[in-house]
């Protein structure tokens, strides 16, 4: 993993140098719109609304819309006199029970890892936020804007690290407009959904559920490869080879995935195929090659049948 901050928590006259990581990766399958006809891929180009004209990016700007319609166009210059923070400093502001924080404001995670020189503070933070059950509340400055944080302990594979997760201001969580109004619910109803409960009940293991969309895309894409429905176009920058490497990739990680929860990953007989078929191909050219190298030596003997019929001329 590669740090994409360093700074310090610091909480009272304590000082941690940490380096901060993100947490967390996305897996979501992603298209490009593209030309049935012929594969080619679908630009948009920044058209003006009013004049209808193209416009480069040195002439767009910024603009804040009002609720009446109105655009208020924003320079450079009036972007840079808002209160932007450079700040290398995790504050924390207080520690809170862990109960108290709605998960509804957390947005995105990071992994927080001591400098050589902060790992016993960082230790000993650790360690009173698991025995007092709480989180730090804390103030730390990403991407010039100021934003509320929580630290918290996890438990990794990799032992107990503290991670920082970064939460959405209150007035950013929506209220619902509705209401879930019912008549009288009798106890037997309870009772029931109580057994249903009770049915289902279990601990929650994240290897119990498996992205099937992507491993479908990936099947499916990998099957009209091997079929030969693939569109080359002028703009492609990737060869054949290199996307069958990534497929290959793909299928590794899931094979891993695969035998990390005891199942069996066979190769798919689809991919025993394309092997068998190669195999054949090298095969076939090597019975080939000899027939080049027959020719190759019988090429002099046409040099001397001329040399013979220009000295007959010449006689």
């Amino acid at each position: 993993m590669r740090a994409i901050w360093k700074g310090s928590v610091s909480f009272g006259l304590v000082s941690v140098p940490v380096k901060l990581y993100a947490a967390t990766e996305s897996h979501d399958v992603s298209f490009r719109q593209v030309h049935v006809k012929d594969g080619g891929r679908i630009k948009y180009q920044r058209v003006c609304s009013l004049d209808g004209e193209e416009v480069p990016y040195s002439d767009i700007a910024k603009g804040y819309e009002t609720e009446d319609g109105e655009m208020v166009v924003l320079t450079d210059d009036d972007l840079a006199d808002l209160p932007l923070t450079s700040s290398r400093e995790i504050a924390v502001e207080k520690f809170v029970p862990t109960e108290q924080i709605d998960p509804m404001l957390f947005e995105k995670s990071y992994y927080l890892e001591p400098e050589k020189s902060g790992a016993k503070p960082y230790a000993l933070l650790r360690q009173a936020l698991q025995d007092a059950d709480r989180m730090a509340v804390v103030t730390v400055a990403l991407r010039q804007r100021t934003t509320v944080a929580v630290l918290r302990v996890r438990e990794t594979e990799a032992g107990d690290v503290i991670v920082l997760q970064t939460m959405m201001w209150p007035d950013e969580v929506r209220v619902p407009d509705f209401s879930v109004e019912v008549g009288e619910v009798k106890d037997a109803e309870v009772k029931m959904a109580k057994m249903l409960v009770e049915t289902l009940a279990g601990d929650f293991d994240p290897a119990e559920f498996e992205d099937d969309y992507a491993g479908a895309v990936e099947a499916l894409v990998k099957a009209k490869i091997e079929g030969g429905e693939v569109e080359r176009t002028p703009t492609s920058t990737k060869t054949s080879g290199e996307v069958v490497d990534l497929l290959a990739a793909l299928q590794r990680s899931v094979d891993a995935a695969k035998k990390g929860r005891g199942e069996s990953s066979e190769e798919p007989a689809a991919t025993k195929k394309t092997a068998a078929k190669k195999s054949a191909a090298k095969k076939s050219a090597s019975k080939k090659a000899p027939a080049k190298k027959t020719a190759a030596k019988k090429a002099p003997a046409k040099k001397s049948a001329s040399k013979k019929a220009a000295a007959k001329k010449a006689s």
